[in-house]
């Protein structure tokens, strides 16, 4: 019983780093997104292209946890959050790269 009782904690604890790694990874898109609007000539084919798999990439990291039965309620507050806050990236970038394109 406590050697499950440790491998949950260790679990536990590189989860919660997985998470906020994935969340600082999140807000540097978000910085990076934000300041990129400022300056229309950043968005050349090249930034959109990055960008665009940037956020893919991320939407496949942050959609593919399953949340473990045992977890606390805020690490369900935090992943609806940070899913939240994906889509509303998505939706502001193809918001920019279509008027970009006209």
């Amino acid at each position: 019983m406590k050697k499950q009782q440790e491998m949950i904690e260790s679990f536990q604890m590189m989860h919660r780093g997985y998470m906020k790694n994935l969340d600082n990874c999140l807000k540097k898109i978000e910085v990076d997104f934000e300041e990129s609007r400022e300056v229309d000539e950043i968005c050349t084919g090249e930034w959109c292209r990055a960008i665009e798999f940037s956020l893919d990439e991320l939407a496949k990291d942050l959609y593919s946890i399953s949340e473990p039965r045992w977890v606390a309620d805020d690490y369900s507050r935090t992943l609806r959050n940070m899913r939240r806050r994906l889509h509303d990236l998505y939706a502001k970038y193809h918001g920019a790269h279509s008027l970009r394109d006209h």
